[in-house]
Order: C-alpha cells, then sequence, then structure tokens
C-alpha cells in the first residue's frame, strides 16, 4: 500500500470503515496518509453530521409552530453564537495542545490538560446562565425580534441560554477526544444526545401521549435534555481509565500555569469564532429589517447549509488533529501533505453540494418549511451561495490546519480582516445603498469567503506554523 491510497477492494474499505467508527487507532504519525485522514474523517464527519442535526431536527418541527416560532429559534441561534465562538475557540485550542501531547506520547500531561480545560468550560458557562436566566426578552429585542415575538416565547431562549453548560462541556469534551485521536467517541457522544432529541422534540412541542405540550419551549427542553445524556457518556469515558485520557478527581485543583497555557492557545480560536459570531450577527440583524418571513427563510437556508459545512469541518477537524499529532512527532512535511489532501478531499465534497443547492434549492426549502414568502427567501440564498460554496473547502481546512498547529493568530487575523473589513461593509452596502436587501447579504457571503480562501492559501504556503511551540 502506498502512502497516499486507501487499500482498493471491497473488503479493506469496510475493514478500515469498521476500525473508523470503532476507533481503534489513535495514533497517526506513521503510514498511509489518505488512510489515516479516513479514519480520523469518517468519526469525525459524523460527528459534525450529527451537531447539524440538532438544528435540522428542531427548525423542522418548530417550523410547524409558525414563522413566529422559528424566527425565535433562529435568532436565538444567533445569540448562542457568542458562547459556541467560546466553546468551539477553546475547544480547537484544547484539541491542539492535547494532539501535540499525544504525538510525544505524554499522556499524563494530556490528562492534566483535559481536566483544566472542563473547569474553565463550567467556570465561563455560570457567567452565561446568569445572563439568559434574567435577560433573555431583552436578547431576543436586541436581535430584532417585535414584542410579541418576545413576550410569547422567551422561555425557549431562556432554557437554552441557562442550560449552556451541557453545549460547553459537549464541545470542549469532543475537543479533548480529536486531540487523543479517539473521534469515534465523539461521534458516539453526539449519536446518543441525538437520538434522544429526536424522541423528545415532537413529543413536547405536541404534547403527545403523556407528555405536556409545550410548544418550542419543548424544543429547548429535548435539546438540553439530549445534550445532558451525551455529556454523561462522555464523562463516563474520561473517567473510566481505559482511554488515552484517564481523569482523576485529584485532577480538577485549579492549575494556573495549565489554564494560562489553554487560554493564550484558545483566545485565538474564541476570537476567531466571535469575530465570525459577530458578523453573524450583524448579518442576522440586517436580515431580520426585511421582515419575519426573510429572517424565518434565511434561517432555514442556513440551518441547511451548516448541515453540510459540519461534515466538511469534520475533515478540517481532521487536519488539525493530524498536524498537530505530526508536529509533535516532529513530522513537519508529513503534516503538511496531510493538510493539501484533506483540503482536496472536502474540495470536491463542496462541489457536489454546490451542485444540489442550486439545481435542487427549492426542493430542500419546502421540506423545512411551508410559507411561499419565505420559501422564495431561502432558495434565492442557496442559489448564491452554492456559486461560492467550492471555496469554502479550502478557507476551512486550512484554518484549521493553523488551529492545530496552535498558529490562533493567524487565522484570527484573516478572519479579522475579511469578516469585519470586507464582509460587513459590504453586506451594509449592497443590501441598504445598493437596495437589494437579503440578496445583497448572500452576494457578501460568497464573496468574503471567496476572499478568505484565497489568503489562507497564500499564508500556509509561507510555512511558518510548522514553528510554533506549545
Amino acid at each position: 500500500m502506498t502512502e497516499q491510497h486507501i487499500p482498493g477492494t471491497k473488503t479493506s474499505f469496510w475493514q478500515l470503515l469498521k476500525q473508523a467508527v470503532k476507533g481503534d487507532v489513535k495514533e497517526f504519525t506513521t503510514g498511509s496518509i489518505d488512510k489515516a485522514i479516513f479514519l480520523l474523517a469518517v468519526p469525525m464527519v459524523l460527528e459534525m453530521l450529527l451537531e447539524a442535526l440538532f438544528a435540522i431536527v428542531d427548525i423542522y418541527f418548530v417550523n410547524g409552530e409558525g414563522t413566529a416560532a422559528s424566527s425565535t429559534v433562529i435568532l436565538t441561534e444567533s445569540s448562542l453564537a457568542i458562547l459556541y465562538s467560546v466553546a468551539w475557540g477553546m475547544a480547537m485550542g484544547v484539541t491542539a495542545m492535547i494532539a501535540r501531547r499525544a504525538g510525544e506520547k505524554d499522556f499524563k500531561s494530556a490528562s492534566n490538560i483535559a481536566a483544566q480545560a472542563i473547569l474553565l468550560a463550567i467556570g465561563f458557562s455560570v457567567i452565561i446562565s446568569i445572563v439568559g436566566l434574567f435577560f433573555s426578552k431583552d436578547i431576543l429585542l436586541i436581535m430584532g425580534a417585535d414584542k410579541h415575538v418576545a413576550d410569547t416565547h422567551f422561555r425557549y431562549t431562556q432554557i437554552m441560554l441557562t442550560g449552556n453548560i451541557v453545549i460547553m462541556l459537549l464541545f470542549i469534551n469532543n475537543g479533548i477526544f480529536r486531540g487523543a485521536g479517539d473521534a469515534a467517541i465523539a461521534m458516539r457522544t453526539l449519536l446518543l444526545s441525538n437520538a434522544i432529541n429526536i424522541m423528545l422534540v415532537p413529543l413536547l412541542i405536541k404534547g403527545i401521549g403523556p407528555f405536556p405540550k409545550m410548544g418550542i419551549t419543548g424544543a429547548a427542553v429535548a435539546t438540553t435534555i439530549g445534550r445532558s445524556c451525551g455529556v454523561i457518556y462522555q464523562m463516563y469515558h474520561l473517567f473510566k481509565g481505559k482511554d488515552l485520557i484517564k481523569l482523576t478527581i485529584k485532577q480538577f485543583k485549579i492549575n494556573n500555569d495549565i489554564i494560562k497555557k489553554i487560554l493564550r492557545t484558545s483566545w485565538g480560536g474564541m476570537f476567531q469564532f466571535l469575530i465570525g459570531s459577530c458578523s453573524w450577527i450583524f448579518l442576522m440583524r440586517i436580515i431580520s429589517d426585511a421582515g419575519e418571513k426573510a429572517t424565518a427563510g434565511y434561517g432555514t437556508a442556513i440551518r441547511i447549509c451548516i448541515f453540510t459545512i459540519l461534515p466538511a469541518w469534520g475533515l478540517a477537524n481532521a487536519a488539525a488533529t493530524l498536524v498537530g499529532q505530526n508536529l509533535g512527532a516532529g513530522q513537519h512535511e508529513r503534516a503538511e501533505r496531510s493538510v493539501w489532501r484533506t483540503a482536496f478531499i472536502a474540495f470536491c465534497f463542496f462541489i457536489g453540494v454546490a451542485l444540489v443547492f442550486f439545481f435542487f434549492g427549492e426542493h430542500l426549502m419546502r421540506f423545512f418549511i411551508h410559507d411561499a414568502e419565505a420559501i422564495r427567501f431561502g432558495t434565492l440564498c442557496l442559489h448564491i451561495l452554492s456559486v461560492g460554496y467550492m471555496f469554502f473547502a479550502y478557507g476551512m481546512v486550512l484554518s484549521q490546519a493553523f488551529n492545530g498547529a496552535g498558529d490562533t493568530k493567524t487565522p484570527t487575523i484573516i478572519n479579522l480582516v475579511v469578516f469585519w473589513a470586507i464582509q460587513i461593509p459590504l453586506a451594509y452596502i449592497l443590501s441598504k445603498s445598493f437596495q437589494l436587501g437579503p440578496k445583497g447579504v448572500y452576494f457578501a457571503i460568497g464573496i468574503s469567503e471567496a476572499i478568505l480562501a484565497c489568503i489562507c492559501i497564500a499564508v500556509f504556503k509561507r510555512g511558518k506554523w510548522k514553528l510554533i511551540k506549545l
């Protein structure tokens, strides 16, 4: 078997698939690069698909409650963007640090990092819970909801924000598993969480059988319960002592040195996503000016996009783990080859997705929402974004490669320039000055993502990310 090819026989493919799902292989510094990508990417792609499934399932059932209900969910998700930014950013930093220690075979240090990361996640979530408990209505109003929507549906926002600890821990713990090369556990965690969510969402929204009819509040309760079960499953594996990362209670004593290293490594990742999230919030604010039908259509279309983007994030996360482990093992060229190969695979995937969006965008929208005007807004969004979709692959994979190397500063600067200096002004000018409305936002997203990809390629080729020490 050559270094660049997965075995071609059907038997070998199924054996590899079984290995990937089981997570038998956790060290990826030797052997075939394609095999390493496959073994890491399969569970990571499935993990990301399952994460996206939360949003898809919720919006499918919530849309049946009307556009006011669906716009509440979408606006709440936008307000949660800051939380997701911190969770994703910290998870990326933790993944990079643990992957580097795994490459060095220092699993005791990796376990200590994991424990301190969990403490950080809990501390941050307490602050968000307090904000969510007392200011949910205000948050919806700030995001553009009218007073009736805020008064009627604020409980959904309140539950999602006050229960944010399960979101934080889900992201951080899966980052720990990914860094250790154990992506299969992260995948199984979300499989469990989604199974519970899918069962509970229709029961609690509609009040089927012995369950109370809770409307969209039921979606928040179901999602929180599902994620809580996933966190319990994660903690079981982290504490049971049979995996590479083995936690004990005594490790949960605050260690300022490790916490400082985690924050130093993660701040760039957090800020990257905060930059993108603030841009997302601003874009959503522009869209909301066009009314709740535009908000519902755009929000549904973006959730469909997320369902396809997150699998590519799975590939990008695989690249980050490969970079971290191979740099830890001193294999710099192997790390670089892994990134280019992963980016090409993601590129091919996105071409297929773009074709589906372009030719079947309206059918996808009709599956999730029934309002004709909302369908029109969402279909237009899918059509425009499909044109620039192929650029997403290189931007995503290369950004994650920087993060996997511990170079969170570079993609932070790139995101700052692209999203705040280009995307936000362009969206405002096209929407307001040129009076394109939501269409102007769609164009701005596609153009800025293309620019992001070009910048990432140019900077990655310079190779300074190989020199980062963790």
